[in-house]
């Protein structure tokens, strides 16, 4: 991709390009654009352990057991129960606990009223 691209080299003042060299620039550069990709891969991945919860919901009928074993891994784990929304954002690939249980219970509300 870059690793042989002269003025990426000249633009860092390498006399003498190699691989080496190149696999860092490759790495300096690219650091951005994987942070950015990072947030959209964190936020998918919070989306689908919420779809998971509302399939486990649906499947087993029993909202509060659930909630009971978030609890207890949550507590194992010692969790931080009220992280900051933007640390959220930007590192977990789980929604906090706290937001797993309240969405688990809504769901829970609205199948039952669909029933």
């Amino acid at each position: 991709l870059c690793l042989g691209y002269e003025p990426l080299f000249a633009a860092f003042g390498v006399s003498r390009p190699s691989i080496y060299v190149g696999l860092l620039l490759f790495q300096l550069l690219f650091s951005p654009v994987d942070s950015l990709l990072q947030i959209f891969l964190t936020m998918l991945s919070r989306h689908n352990e919420f779809a998971a919860d509302a399939y486990s919901v649906d499947t087993a009928k029993d909202p509060e057991a659930l909630c009971a074993a978030l609890k207890k891994l949550s507590k194992r784990s010692l969790d931080n129960l009220t992280p900051h929304p933007l640390y959220v954002f930007l590192n977990f690939s789980h929604p906090p606990m706290l937001q797993r249980i309240q969405a688990i219970r809504k769901h829970a509300k609205l199948a039952a009223r669909s029933d």
